[in-house]
């Protein structure tokens, strides 16, 4: 963490996680106002007070749709994490601790899964079950789990030729057992990279899955939705557009320098923050120096 605060890209996507994230959790108990009250006398009222974003054409206030979109956002994000990470994990240990022949199908099904974007998967699956937001949760947990899955099976190969790895097996450890103790602690950094990045196109995929009408109900405060409507207004109340769209912009890019920060501050060979070149100096045997 003192790595990662220590980079800009870290520390930008840090403060930007934690501001949705508690914005989530503050709309869940408050808003300024209830976020689908309709007051009509108040419609497409510019920023000010009460109204700090100001209204939509219904007289709904922006800043509370915000709010309330910041939950559904977080909910997307980590229900395809959770799934992406079940079935990320569960293919790469398949493919890394089985039979040959298990191997190389698992190889050659997550390559046929990886053809298809995740905007297609769910557009499959709202066609099936209808649009909602577990349409979007499975979709893109289907589509970055397998992603998962192929950047961290080469992982779990390597570190499964370790020392420490076949010295566990030797004395007794079940594959399961050295799965958990051994093999994914090891890989935890590629897999929360993975992750991290996966988080931001959830939230980028219920954004668009919901402007195009196969995300979240109407009935549900989403940012993609909230975009949807206020777009054939543009040319006349143009600001209202912004706040939205902006939104989803900084969500989507603190997610991803998120993961980029976590990639540098993981890798020793990546890092380029200060106390981490002087902390590798100070470990140069004298001798060398």
């Amino acid at each position: 963490m003192r790595r990662l605060w220590g980079l800009s890209t870290g520390r930008f996507g840090l403060i930007v996680v934690a501001v949705v994230v508690l914005t989530a959790v503050i709309a869940r108990f408050w808003t300024p106002f209830d976020p689908q009250q309709v007051e009509i006398s108040d419609r497409w009222a510019p920023p000010g007070w009460p109204h700090l974003l100001g209204t939509d054409g219904s007289g709904r206030d922006i800043l509370s749709l915000l709010m309330a979109g910041a939950r559904t956002t977080v909910f997307v994000a980590v229900g395809a994490g959770v799934v992406a990470t079940v079935i990320g994990i569960s293919l790469a240990a398949l493919g890394a601790l089985t039979a040959r022949w298990v191997r190389e199908s698992v190889a050659v099904f997550v390559d046929i899964l990886i053809a298809f974007p995740v905007l297609i998967i769910a557009m499959m699956i709202s066609a099936v079950w209808g649009g909602s937001l577990w349409v979007v949760i499975w979709a893109v947990g289907i589509g970055f789990g397998v992603n998962i899955a192929r950047v961290t099976r080469p992982e779990l190969r390597r570190v499964l030729q370790s020392d420490f790895v076949l010295a566990g097996r030797a004395s007794g450890l079940t594959p399961a057992q050295n799965l958990w103790r051994h093999l994914l602690p090891n890989v935890a950094p590629v897999f929360i990279v993975q992750l991290s990045w996966g988080m931001a196109v959830a939230v980028l995929a219920e954004a668009g899955l919901s402007y195009l009408g196969f995300g979240a109900p109407v009935t549900e405060p989403s940012w993609g939705l909230l975009l949807a409507q206020l777009q054939q207004f543009i040319a006349v109340h143009p600001l209202s557009v912004v706040w939205p769209g902006l939104a989803i912009t900084l969500t989507v890019l603190g997610l991803n320098l998120l993961g980029d920060g976590l990639r540098e501050a993981t890798d020793p060979t990546l890092s380029r923050s200060p106390f981490a070149t002087r902390r590798a100096r100070l470990h140069i045997p004298e001798v060398v120096s």
